[in-house]
């Protein structure tokens, strides 16, 4: 994606979806992200099953500049058990599009969407080094309830399986308040 004087009117124009099949490969930001296509794939088909959500946030004549996945369920029920919880993650702005109220709009579409569903908690985990993602969480009312080692694998694109240490906050918020 190139860097383009953009309307001031641009947010307005933006379409908020569930991801399609066909817009995997978009998800990878013209290989930036090429790594996670297994992820992503997986992902796609836990949300074909029912156990999680996959939202995209695109723009007109410049495609898919966000994404968001929620969890409904998974083997950690301090993050979602289907239920009550539900657990945000790969959460991404392009960043040519950041600090700009998208993010803000991305996470609210989800809230409303889990409310609907039943949920009472949104939980994430976020890199204690990310210190951008932090300050948007704490002001949209997420609290910090744990810290989290951030220890998770993945299998890449060449079939590698790969291990990340990414020391992180665990917070959550209450989507009755």
């Amino acid at each position: 994606m190139t860097t383009q004087i953009l309307r001031r009117d641009w947010l307005e124009t933006v379409v908020i979806r569930h991801v399609r099949k066909e817009d995997l490969p978009a998800l990878e930001w013209d290989g930036e992200f090429s790594h996670f296509r297994r992820v992503y794939a997986e992902a796609f088909e836990r949300s074909q099953m029912g156990y999680s959500v996959m939202w995209v946030a695109e723009l007109p004549e410049k495609g898919i500049i966000a994404q968001v996945f929620i969890q409904l369920i998974c083997n950690r029920k301090e993050l979602a058990d289907g239920i009550k919880r539900a657990y945000l993650y790969s959460f991404r702005v392009h960043h040519d599009f950041r600090h700009q109220g998208l993010g803000s709009r991305m996470v609210n579409n989800v809230e409303k969407d889990l409310i609907q569903r039943g949920f009472q908690v949104l939980t994430l985990n976020v890199a204690k080094d990310n210190l951008d993602a932090l300050r948007l969480y704490l002001r949209l009312g997420f609290r910090i309830v744990a810290a989290e080692p951030g220890i998770w694998s993945y299998v890449d694109d060449k079939g590698i399986r790969q291990i990340v240490e990414e020391p992180a906050w665990r917070m959550e918020k209450n989507l009755y308040l």
